[in-house]
């Protein structure tokens, strides 16, 4: 069903579907009655705390869930924020969004606390979540729980979930990719949403729920198909977020299980385009989403019930890339015979790694060379993990721990893998750039 809001999804399952199960955590089941009354329960708690925006150090639990969808009813901004990201880093957001109330684990509430700010006047409806780049590059995208509501609708109309499906969610609610199509997309359904237990217990969440549905990202997937950790009663897998080898497709598929493959980002709410059928990287365009390329096959996309609004408190950054309406995404992409979308590539300097985690490369390569020195060097991808290329003379272990203080501020899966010291220039093109296509061709796949 399509719900314009958060509201409206809750209230209209617990008037259908009063008894039906809306969320497990561990042993813990609640109907979509008990959900919706929790939320407006503690929704009242909010309103009267005085406070305006809210930062969700979620950790994808039941009460997790409960404080956001409250605090939407409340009428609060939303952050939502990585608890597991560098405390520096989480400061330095805090002010940025304004945030004057946080939830979350009580030490680290306790430690931000002091960096609390005056809140805002004008942020019912919005939730913001961060972009996936380097600290520098970090910017709030402001979606807002119509915009979600739109993207789940879009998503079921391609992949629908039955009252009868439970979905698991293994994915950071935090990131718009694991929020939509790891709960959202359930919810709206009218499905039951079995919320993971967290990263040690991926080995067995899927034999602990016996989901029928789940989202992943690759490297997830690698790591469940690999330790043979699905469910028999699993029928539709649904990846995302970054790329995936066509093999692991394959093997899944094998298995009799449904799967797709989704596109889609952060600026328009999540997925735009979904593999219902045979080729899972063929993929078909969500029905509220137009997508045209450029002539240089940059994939644009106008998602009007979808779009952000844009990146919060950065109007220049949002100008470059929403441009009339419509989203510059800097993907490259070909249409084929039966008008599927493909994936070609990207326009954009950045490495995207298995967990759907991005890199800007030329901040994170200007930040490296500072720190050391040394201009001539590169990063690029080699199996999971950025690889920092060096030409010159040069000492690897002195590398590492010059370079230590800077990899300790960045989130774990952006610090760099390895080093390779080379002797020969870098690969360049006639004005200068670096060739990296050549780089990781040569240097990514070793």
């Amino acid at each position: 069903m399509r719900f314009d809001r958060f509201e409206d999804l809750l209230k209209s399952w617990a008037e259908q579907t009063p008894d039906a199960p809306a969320l497990r955590y561990e042993k813990r089941l609640l109907s979509f009655s008990q959900l919706w009354l929790a939320v407006q329960k503690r929704a009242e708690e909010l309103r009267s705390s005085g406070k305006s925006c809210l930062g969700l150090l979620s950790d994808g639990s039941m009460d997790c869930v409960i404080e956001l969808f409250a605090a939407n009813l409340a009428g609060l901004q939303i952050v939502m924020l990585d608890e597991n990201a560098p405390s520096v880093l989480l400061r330095q957001l805090l002010a940025y969004t304004d945030v004057d109330t946080l939830w979350g684990d009580p030490d680290l509430v306790e430690e931000l606390s002091p960096y609390l700010t005056e809140g805002v006047t004008d942020g019912a409806g919005r939730i913001l979540f961060f972009t996936s780049g380097t600290t520098e590059r970090a910017k709030a995208v402001v979606l807002t729980d119509h915009s979600l509501c739109q993207s789940a609708w879009n998503g079921s109309e391609k992949l629908p979930l039955s009252p009868a499906d439970t979905l698991l969610c293994l994915l950071p609610l935090g990131h718009v990719f694991g929020f939509v199509c790891g709960l959202l997309w359930g919810l709206s359904c009218g499905a039951c949403v079995a919320l993971g237990r967290g990263a040690r217990h991926y080995v067995d969440d899927c034999a602990f729920y016996q989901p029928t549905a789940i989202s992943v990202v690759p490297l997830l997937l690698g790591f469940l198909m690999k330790q043979r950790l699905l469910n028999p009663e699993l029928k539709l897998i649904l990846v995302g977020a970054g790329d995936c080898p066509p093999a692991l497709l394959d093997a899944a598929s094998a298995m009799g299980i449904r799967v797709s493959f989704g596109y889609g980002l952060t600026e328009t709410s999540s997925g735009v385009a979904i593999s219902v059928s045979g080729d899972p990287f063929a993929m078909e365009i969500c029905p509220d989403d137009t997508i045209t390329l450029a002539e240089d096959g940059e994939i644009l996309i106008q998602a009007p019930t979808c779009m952000m609004q844009g990146y919060y408190k950065r109007p220049e950054s949002t100008a470059e890339v929403l441009i009339d309406g419509v989203f510059h995404t800097g993907d490259l992409g070909r249409f084929d015979e039966d008008g599927r979308l493909h994936i070609t590539g990207r326009k954009k300097d950045m490495l995207v790694l298995p967990d759907g985690t991005k890199i800007f490369l030329p901040e994170y390569e200007a930040a490296i060379a500072k720190v050391l020195g040394h201009e001539e060097l590169a990063v690029v991808l080699q199996g999971s993990r950025p690889l920092l290329i060096y030409s010159g003379e040069a000492n690897e272990q002195e590398l590492n721990k010059a370079l230590l203080p800077l990899m300790t501020e960045l989130p774990r899966g952006q610090r760099l893998g390895g080093i390779k010291i080379v002797q020969e220039p870098l690969p360049r093109t006639a004005t200068g750039k670096i060739k990296r296509w050549e780089l990781q061709q040569k240097e990514g796949q070793a």
